[in-house]
């Protein structure tokens, strides 16, 4: 019997991306930075590609100053907002929750830095909420590898499932000869190669 619920749907997921912002992406320890900004574009392409709305939150910095997101973010979805926030967790935001409620979609995609705190945190709340909610891990990065398991061991046992751009850019692209699949079929290369 198959359990069609463990695939990935693109017209039942949003992308969370969380705190992908200058100074705070140069602190991960478990993934380089360019691995992990790989990661991200591939992701942020491939909700373009198969039209998977976007919710980009970032921290204000010690000053109040707008967070700096990382261009690939912009490379791969185009321009956006970006959510401010003053919470750890991106789920206790109410204009957040209300732009991914908005979506229509039951199953959330998450990408940020670090996984200890901007990742895990939505990611149980969503979990508690009733979404089908995938972390993508390639396209996150921790503080440690000690923390970020610990974060992975508890976010698994919450019911979230790990995932990563290569395998989603796999998926979802389905048949190689449709138009979005000729689109795809390069990201997947690109991480591969990487």
């Amino acid at each position: 019997m198959t359990n069609i619920s463990s695939r990935i749907d693109p017209r039942d997921a949003a992308v969370l991306f969380v705190d992908l912002q200058d100074g705070i992406v140069d602190l991960t320890r478990t993934i380089s930075v360019d691995r992990l900004k790989l990661g991200v574009l591939g992701l942020a392409k491939l909700a373009k590609i198969f039209g998977m709305p976007t919710i980009v939150s970032g921290v204000p910095g010690q000053d109040g100053v707008a967070p700096k997101m990382i261009p690939q973010l912009e490379n791969g979805i185009g321009r956006y907002s970006v959510y401010q926030r003053t919470t750890a967790d991106s789920f206790q935001n109410e204009a957040i929750v209300a732009a991914v409620r908005s979506t229509g979609r039951r199953t959330l995609l998450i990408s940020g830095v670090s996984s200890e705190v901007a990742v895990q945190l939505p990611a149980l709340t969503a979990a508690d909420m009733g979404y089908r909610v995938f972390v993508v891990v390639d396209a996150c990065g921790g503080m440690s590898d000690r923390t970020e398991q610990a974060a992975i061991q508890r976010i698994s046992k919450s019911g979230v499932a790990m995932v990563s751009a290569m395998t989603l850019a796999g998926e979802l692209t389905g048949d190689f000869q449709t138009a979005e699949a000729q689109e795809a079929l390069p990201i997947l290369y690109e991480m591969a190669m990487a």
